[in-house]
């Protein structure tokens, strides 16, 4: 119990996905703009990540590795990360339409976010089992709940500030992110 606890602890907060190992990125800085959209981000991202850990987890064991295809790791992973976008993309445009339009673009592009398949990949990685890649996978995209909605929130609060104009816009939400980094980089004890 204490190591999954561990697991989740480091995946999400010591060895954030997008302060630490800067993976997903691009929706990151597309979709913080709001608080809301930005938790309706985070919650999609930890279905997509949590369920890709489990599935991906499963058929690694019990398909690829006892009939020697473990070299189609990254298609099959692609493959089930793909299906999951596609049925959260359905729910959101069915149930809550307002999120869906809100997300726009960067809602499909969680297939193809470096995060989700870094988790899949890492789960293989470092030989967790499947319990502890669900856990590594739920800790990963509480993380990147927990980035995505401090950038909104401090987005919202600058976007009144009196900023430079040459760092209005793109620069000062770069700026920004990288001091967030430097913060999270204090909890690994990097300095």
């Amino acid at each position: 119990m204490t190591q999954l606890i561990l697991i989740f602890i480091a995946a999400s907060i010591v060895n954030n996905v997008l302060l630490s190992q800067f993976l997903g990125l691009c929706s990151f800085l597309g979709v913080s703009r709001k608080v809301e959209t930005s938790v309706g981000m985070g919650g999609a991202v930890i279905f997509v990540i949590t369920i890709a850990s489990l599935v991906a987890g499963l058929l690694y064991k019990f398909v690829l590795v006892p009939t020697g295809f473990e070299y189609l790791q990254t298609i099959v992973f692609i493959l089930v990360i793909a299906a999951l976008v596609q049925i959260v993309e359905m729910f959101l445009k069915k149930f809550i339409p307002s999120l869906y339009r809100a997300l726009g673009v960067f809602l499909p592009l969680i297939t193809t976010n470096c995060a989700v398949l870094g988790v899949a990949l890492k789960n293989v990685t470092n030989d967790y089992s499947i319990l502890q890649g669900v856990v590594y996978g739920i800790g990963t995209g509480v993380g990147y709940l927990i980035a995505i909605v401090i950038l909104a929130g401090i987005r919202e609060k600058i976007e009144y500030n009196d900023i430079p104009e040459p760092l209005k816009g793109s620069g000062i939400v770069l700026i920004t992110s990288a001091l967030m980094s430097i913060a999270f980089f204090g909890f690994a004890g990097v300095i």
